[in-house]
């Protein structure tokens, strides 16, 4: 089993969307947690809604820093911050092959509350066709150097 790090600025949107698909998705071959390097402390209610909303569960979800995580190691590294509206992504100093998955963050989301649900499940949408996109390569079987040009392939589908 592989075990991967949803790496975002916050740890309350992005990354809380990533661990869970991949959690739920990724059987026996994932294992995913998530953090940030300045968390809010929080998980975003719309990020829970949209995960309840797609029945997934919400349970023990929290917004915690890359330290609280400890000497955990992983395989995989994914930030998902957003290039385009110019966010800093987190440098993880740790050994794992790395990917970007780059989206906007829903947090930033105005509008009426079903505006605001609808970037929400657009985030997850996109999280999801990507987790998908990684289960299904033979991961296991490529080299680091190959699963980082697929995860970078990954992290531009829509």
């Amino acid at each position: 089993m592989k075990s991967v790090l949803v790496l975002c600025t916050g740890n309350s949107c992005r990354s809380i969307l990533g661990e869970v698909l991949l959690n739920q998705l990724g059987g026996d071959r994932l294992r995913a947690r998530s953090a940030g390097s300045h968390p809010t402390g929080k998980v975003n209610p719309h990020a829970l809604a949209a995960l309840r909303r797609h029945g997934l569960p919400t349970e023990g979800l929290s917004s915690k820093s890359w330290e609280a995580l400890g000497d955990q190691a992983f395989d995989i590294l994914i930030t998902v911050c957003d290039d385009a509206a110019s966010e800093a992504c987190p440098a993880y100093l740790g050994q794992a092959v790395r990917g970007h998955w780059g989206l906007p963050d829903p947090a930033k989301a105005t509008g009426t509350p079903a505006e605001i649900d609808a970037v929400f499940d657009s985030a997850f949408e996109v999280l999801e066709t990507r987790v998908r996109a990684l289960l299904a390569l033979p991961f296991e079987a490529l080299g680091a150097s190959e699963l980082a040009a697929e995860l970078e392939l990954i992290g531009k589908l829509p």
